[in-house]
């Protein structure tokens, strides 16, 4: 049987709401469950396993053998129920035994059927159990009848919990109240030290009610609070203070578009047509985005699910009349901010004179949260497990982004400590800030160009506070990333522009979209099944090459931003010459249409090349005589020609980029493109580490690209330097290299004085 979607499920729960209204025990209210819901989806077996002193008991069933309840236990994890709960997943099979974790218990009787479907029972974001449908024919089943399935899985959570059957033991705990101390750690987001008290975001609404008495009502109470969460979200992207122009604002427009989704409210009107309350169904509706979420692989789409959990989350808030967000109450204190996750419109709604810092469970990078956070100057730490079991409301916290770190109630000692290395910081970044105005030059007088890595608008103000001589990489990608769509043409000429004009008369080089791989755009890439090694996948510029309609586009708009200037343009992991060949083709091409449409074009186009994939290296007489510089990108290199993850901690000590291999390879490069007069550049995170860099100008590399924070201890490094002694030395050192290169280097600085920060 395939019911029709709302009327079946408004059916079912009319017959639910009886029950659960009646006088029986909970027991035999589960034993009418189950055959209410076996009997409406025409299957042999319904059974229902409750989470009980940590593992899944069968409570009640239709279809199995009756002896087996209370006696089949399944544990988190084990067989199909078991996998169910503990990923909180929903499972559909046609041939239940052919799927790797199902483990048959023959008290059950179950060997008879074949299909299972199973949807989790959520209470508070946790699976407390596991309603399941077993059938003798092997099928699937209908979406309805899995929809219907969550929707009937939802009014038995109130069930459940109003029965009292879910252990104190095994209930969910919002967070414990330690007093110990405690040290977290997690991902660097937005860089900063910052110290406050704790403070939640927002309480978690619990829904009390789920089963509609009057459709018609709760239809309109929907309505009321969209739009109330629409006036909302209007008012703080007005409201917002931030400067003409940025990332951020696309960002906040992205969100504006969700908010008015219309797709997203009818999916909750459906849910509602169902039989369930406003806040059941919007609760219904964020869960199967929260499924969605643990299925996404892609971060940037998973992003995206994030802003419409915020979304949903402020809905639920308005609906139930529960509006109280800390936002709202007010910061009182210094506050680091707590939450799973946040929205930009939830973190411009604080204080910004009391917001210190922020601390997620989730985040990333690319989400819209870190950009706005970026932009408001907060330090933000994210994918930090276990913070609502290891901190309080209140608890003191010491949240120091540079490390990836947070100490929950530390000592006086450890106060003190963090102060003094704030005043350090500070007094640090002082002193780099005096050395903003003077040049980058060795004590014996060889000057060294700084740049910095840049991949946003604004990025283009570090320009003017760390006195940096360009921008060394834009990062073009970013703006693809942080869109909900493909940015048009004219949308990238205008960003394009925008950085030039910033920039002034300092050279902007551009590097074509290094997307695909891990950094895939769902609105433009589609595989046809997971890339085992996304960082050596389809991605940057062979990407580009078979989707040359992006590239086009691109390479108009960066030809036309940069008219009447010089546009430096790059291309990202080139692996053999013939590709940056075609590459520059490419661009030439293009010139040549805009320039037989009598429009202007730049003064001087100079193409580099990106040299990250080791192959290059081999090729270099057949890339240099075409090339006006190159890049060498640490970052890829070193992991490419170690095979090592550098995201693996267990790699950690195989990836140093001081070690005698990644030096004796930069030196070869540098050796050959200055046979060739190619200027050479190193863009990565090995440039922006002082005793990294000081081996790199040994090397002879007169071109460092880092992050702004970078420029002001290079510089200083640099200025305490003798680079020919350094090269002499280095010379010596790698001819016969130590086992600890990186100790040796450490030495000769600290002998000579060389300034390490």
């Amino acid at each position: 049987m395939q019911p029709s979607a709302a009327a079946s499920a408004r059916e079912i729960l009319v017959r639910l709401h009886d029950v659960m209204a009646s006088r029986a025990a909970a027991q035999a209210k589960l034993n009418q469950v189950v055959e209410i819901i076996g009997g409406a989806l025409d299957s042999e077996v319904c059974s229902i396993y409750l989470l009980r002193e940590g593992v899944l008991e069968l409570f009640a069933t239709r279809g199995l053998d009756p002896q087996a309840v209370h006696v089949t236990k399944l544990a988190m994890g084990e067989g199909l129920v078991g996998t169910i709960a503990e990923d909180v997943e929903i499972l559909n099979l046609a041939e239940a035994a052919s799927h790797p974790d199902f483990a048959y218990r023959p008290e059950t009787g179950e060997d008879r059927f074949h299909s299972f479907a199973g949807v989790p029972i959520i209470r508070r974001e946790r699976a407390v159990g596991v309603l399941a449908v077993q059938h003798l024919e092997a099928r699937r089943y209908a979406d309805i009848e899995i929809e219907a399935l969550q929707t009937v899985a939802m009014v038995l959570s109130e069930l459940i919990a109003n029965a009292g059957l879910i252990d104190a033991a095994t209930a969910p705990k919002d967070r414990v109240q330690p007093t110990a101390l405690v040290r977290l750690t997690g991902q660097k987001l937005v860089d900063g030290m910052a110290a406050g008290c704790a403070v939640f975001h927002q309480p978690r609404i619990v829904i009390e009610h789920t089963v509609a008495e009057d459709v018609e009502a709760e239809r309109h109470r929907v309505y009321a609070a969209f739009d109330k969460m629409r006036e909302q979200i209007d008012r703080i992207a007005r409201e917002a203070e931030f400067g003409v122009g940025g990332e951020h604002e696309e960002v906040i427009a992205t969100y504006k578009m969700f908010a008015y989704d219309e797709g997203w409210a009818r999916r909750i009107n459906e849910a509602i047509d169902s039989g369930l309350t406003a806040e059941a169904a919007i609760e219904r509706v964020q869960q199967r985005t929260r499924q969605r979420m643990r299925q996404i692989d892609d971060p940037l789409l998973a992003d995206r699910m994030h802003d419409l959990e915020d979304l949903a989350n402020r809905l639920l808030r308005i609906v139930s009349g529960q509006m109280g967000t800390a936002a709202q109450l007010g910061l009182r204190q210094d506050t680091i901010l707590i939450a799973r996750n946040l929205g930009p419109a939830e973190l411009l709604e604080y204080d910004r004179r009391r917001l210190k810092g922020v601390i997620l469970e989730e985040g990333s990078l690319t989400a819209h949260v870190t950009i706005v956070a970026r932009a408001m100057g907060v330090p933000v730490l994210g994918r930090v497990r276990d913070v609502r079991q290891a901190i309080a409301e209140g608890d003191l916290l010491l949240l120091d982004v540079t490390e990836g770190t947070v100490l929950v109630r530390p000592s006086g000692a450890m106060e003190e400590a963090f102060d003094a290395k704030l005043a350090l910081r500070q007094k640090r970044k002082a002193a780099y800030a005096a050395l903003r105005d003077l040049p980058p030059k060795t004590k014996d007088g060889k000057r060294i160009t700084l740049m910095v890595n840049a991949g946003l608008r604004d990025d283009a103000a570090a320009l003017d506070l760390t006195g940096a001589d360009g921008i060394g990489l834009f990062r073009t990608e970013f703006q693809f990333l942080v869109s909900a769509t493909l940015p048009q043409r004219e949308r990238q000429q205008r960003l394009y522009r925008e950085v030039l004009d910033a920039a002034g008369d300092r050279p902007v080089i551009f590097r074509t979209v290094d997307i695909g791989g891990d950094k895939a755009l769902p609105y433009l890439i589609h595989h046809d099944g997971e890339e085992e090694n996304p960082a050596m996948g389809w991605r940057a510029l062979r990407l580009a090459l078979e989707r040359d309609g992006l590239m086009k586009a691109q390479a108009r708009a960066l030809l036309e931003a940069a008219a009447g200037r010089t546009l430096n343009v790059m291309f990202p992991m080139v692996s053999e010459a013939w590709e940056f060949d075609e590459a520059r083709s490419l661009f030439e091409a293009q010139r040549d249409w805009i320039a037989s449409r009598g429009r202007r074009l730049p003064n001087e186009i100079r193409y580099g090349a990106m040299l990250e994939v080791p192959s290059l290296a081999y090729q270099l007489d057949l890339l240099l005589p075409n090339l006006d510089f190159l890049s060498i990108g640490t970052n890829d290199l070193t992991q490419f020609l170690f095979a090592a993850d550098r995201a693996n901690p267990k790699l950690a000590e195989r990836y140093d980029w001081l070690s005698a291999s990644i030096l004796r390879f930069i030196r070869q490069v540098v050796g050959e493109a200055r046979q060739a007069g190619v200027d050479v550049a190193v863009c990565g995170e090995m440039g922006g580490r002082t005793l990294e860099a000081m081996a790199l100008v040994g090397l002879g590399i007169e071109r460092l690209s880092i992050t702004p924070a970078a420029v002001g201890p290079v510089k200083a490094m640099i200025r305490s330097l003798d680079r020919a002694m350094l090269a002499a030395d280095l010379e010596g050192l790698l001819a016969a290299p130590p086992r600890d290169l990186r100790g040796a280097l450490v030495g000769w600085a600290q002998e000579r004085g060389v300034e390490l920060g």
